[in-house]
């Protein structure tokens, strides 16, 4: 082998360096991406359950308190009948910018599937909840969807239910999602 063919072992190993450091970047990305909705600025389910099996844990142990909020949207089935599956993904989008505008940065908004968004609030119990439920609830209202010059009238219906010692995540949002749907019930 002539020397002109050698490999510099310090260039190659400054290569698989720069080789390891991308592939971390990469699984990084990926990693985001899995728990990241592809439509929204939220998490999706896997990511939110994941995100809310955290704070259960960290409040057990802290004995924090943490409320969960689900929220169904109402007239979305119109949005995207009357003006187009288009205008139903940017509405999506709209409420849940609004949600993530109206929480703390500490906060968790994910979207859970369809129009349904689950919000966990830690540091908060069921008034705080409520009171949040409510505002948001205002800001659909104050801030309609628009779309091509046309308000849309999306609204939302709200459960809230406070962390009592769950141990899973899905029995929490079960008891939010019913709680949601005897307030849509009782409009």
């Amino acid at each position: 082998m002539s020397h002109a063919a050698a490999i510099d072992p310090f260039a190659e190993i400054e290569r698989l360096r720069a080789e390891v450091e991308a592939l971390r970047l990469r699984a990084e990305a990926a990693e985001a991406a899995a728990d990241h909705d592809v439509l929204t600025p939220a998490l999706n389910r896997r990511g939110f359950v994941a995100a809310m099996k955290s704070a259960m844990a960290y409040c057990q142990r802290h004995a924090v308190p943490a409320v969960l909020l689900y929220l169904d949207l109402d007239g979305f089935k119109g949005v995207n009948d009357r003006l187009g599956h288009a205008a139903g993904d940017a509405a999506l989008v709209h409420v849940a910018e609004l949600m993530r505008a109206n929480l703390r940065e500490s906060d968790a908004v994910g979207r859970l599937g369809g129009d349904e968004f689950g919000l966990l609030m830690l540091n908060a119990g069921l008034d705080e909840g409520r009171d949040k439920a409510r505002k948001l609830a205002a800001a659909l209202e104050a801030e309609p969807f628009m779309w091509e010059g046309e308000a849309a009238g999306l609204g939302g219906s709200f459960g809230v239910r406070a962390f009592v010692g769950h141990t899973d995540p899905e029995v929490w949002l079960a008891e939010a999602d019913a709680a949601m749907w005897v307030r849509k019930k009782g409009r």
